[in-house]
């Protein structure tokens, strides 16, 4: 099964944004991921990553749950 990642800054106040997006992910592929985990950073990190790949990351792109899920049923 699949293991997906969500690494987030706790100082830059992301874990809300995080916690959006593993519920985006969980919502459309909980039966089909073995966990969804939220990973603690810092230095303004926002990225998910599915099995260690990074398929989605702030620094290159626009925050945006949708694409997020898109990107997440790509590497599934």
């Amino acid at each position: 099964m699949t293991e997906v990642e969500i690494e987030y800054c706790v100082p830059c106040g992301y874990l809300d944004r995080a916690i959006d997006l593993q519920r985006g992910v969980l919502t459309n592929f909980g039966q089909s991921v073995d966990r969804v985990a939220l990973v603690t950073g810092d230095h303004g990190v926002l990225q998910v990553r599915v099995d260690d790949d990074v398929v989605w990351d702030t620094a290159d792109d626009a925050y945006d749950v949708d694409e997020v899920v898109r990107r997440v049923k790509a590497a599934l």
